[in-house]
């Protein structure tokens, strides 16, 4: 039997840069036992939801804001990050990779510059470059049928 916890939270885009993250909130209950004090008594994201959600938020402005500048269209993009906790030699849990994902609507899709972006929007995400450096952090682009646009392990 795997010691891995799974959480997978998801990210809207509502107007501008501007995203609601619903948590998974669901799940805590299982993970509460294994991040140590203080926990917030599971009234709201832990840090390591928190972590996950600074990752996806990073990549999908970076995207959004490669493709459109400063105009991307309000409900444009979705995200979802899921994050895997393990425990590392001495037993203590730690992040061990998140992967996230990036569901274009069809007019980004579409745009002249998504091609070009998709290519370039990761090198630009302060936050997952930074993280990357201690755990991987896959990033995958598709569209609304689910269909790839771009994959990369980081």
């Amino acid at each position: 039997m795997s010691d891995e916890k799974r959480f997978t939270l998801q990210l809207e885009q509502l107007d501008g840069y501007e995203f609601r993250v619903s948590f998974d909130l669901d799940s805590i209950d299982d993970l509460v036992v294994d991040e140590p004090p203080p926990l917030g008594n599971a009234n709201g994201p832990n840090p390591s939801r928190l972590l996950a959600t600074a990752a996806a938020n990073c990549l999908s402005a970076s995207l959004l804001y490669c493709i459109s500048k400063n105009a991307p269209p309000s409900g444009s993009l979705r995200a979802s990050a899921e994050c895997t906790l393990s425990r590392n030699d001495k037993g203590r849990m730690r992040i061990g990779g998140i992967d996230v994902t990036l569901e274009l609507n069809g007019e980004l899709e579409q745009s002249l510059r998504t091609r070009r972006c998709l290519e370039l929007y990761e090198d630009f995400c302060v936050v997952t470059a930074s993280l990357r450096e201690g755990f991987p952090i896959s990033a995958r682009v598709v569209n609304e049928q689910g269909e790839t646009l771009h994959q990369s392990h980081g």
